[in-house]
């Protein structure tokens, strides 16, 4: 496929720094870049500008769809074509495709973030796990919010298992990573409301308008939010907890709250 450049070895120095960069955030850091494997993935990572460092593949498990995406990429991508014992090596989920890339990690800020206006937003507090905010990318990208901003991250927004639970709603979803200060000055100073979700002192979510420019913050699921939002809120809406237990993980409660935004806004019944 890549005759020129081969790579047969597991010793090989760049199997050595793709194998680091999917397990050490710290390594994503320094080399600012991280991985992205599969074909639905790299086609939305190419959608969405990207910059591509690297690209590897291996003939034993490419089809005719990821060929036809090859033909998409920029020609001064490097390619290096790997055998089967070394994709099967780096693949983070075993056989995707056949492909694998590296890629630039973007320089975003808040003020990166083109809004319409009424946009609908997500603001994630310090939420540790990256399936879980994997999974609130997609319900984001499911209900056509404009952004998804986390605040004071414990996991990198390149975390490979975050790509993996987002399946690629990482690269659909204009994602920052921010502090709460910034992110509450930013969201005040654009006239956009701030709907915290808690127990203490609520309202039940589907009494709260929701049709306006609006974020909906959510905390961990061990210790909520921070007094800091709690404050800035203009609304604090819950979700009714009918059974014994008294929270729901953050993922779902993500999608309870931006449908419920989705229904309001397109025509349901309030």
């Amino acid at each position: 496929m890549f005759t020129d450049n081969f790579i047969s070895s597991l010793q090989n120095h760049r199997v050595k720094k793709l194998l680091l960069l999917q397990q050490k955030s710290s390594e994503r850091r320094r080399e600012g870049l991280f991985v992205v494997e599969g074909q639905r993935e790299i086609q939305h990572c190419l959608e969405g500008r990207y910059v591509f460092e690297a690209l590897y593949c291996c003939p034993d498990y490419i089809g005719e769809e990821a060929r036809a995406l090859l033909q998409q990429m920029d020609s001064g991508v490097r390619r290096f074509e790997v055998t089967k014992e070394v994709y099967e090596k780096i693949a983070y989920r075993g056989s995707t495709e056949g492909m694998m890339a590296e890629v630039r990690i973007p320089h975003r800020v808040l003020d990166d973030l083109h809004l319409g206006d009424c946009p609908l937003i997500v603001v994630l507090e310090r939420v540790e796990k990256p399936g879980n905010l994997g999974a609130v990318l997609r319900s984001a990208d499911a209900a056509g919010a404009d952004a998804v901003i986390v605040c004071d991250p414990l996991t990198d927004l390149y975390n490979p298992n975050l790509i993996r639970s987002s399946i690629g709603a990482i690269f659909t979803v204009p994602s920052v990573a921010c502090t709460t200060e910034e992110c509450i000055a930013y969201l005040k100073a654009h006239g956009i409301s701030i709907l915290t979700a808690q127990l203490q002192d609520s309202s039940l979510y589907y009494d709260t308008d929701m049709r306006g420019a609006t974020a909906i913050v959510m905390g961990t699921e061990s210790t909520g939010l921070t007094t800091k939002w709690r404050e800035a809120a203009d609304a604090h809406i819950r979700i009714p907890m009918l059974g014994r237990l008294d929270s729901l993980n953050v993922s779902v409660s993500a999608a309870i709250l931006l449908f419920e935004a989705v229904r309001q806004r397109h025509g349901g019944n309030r």
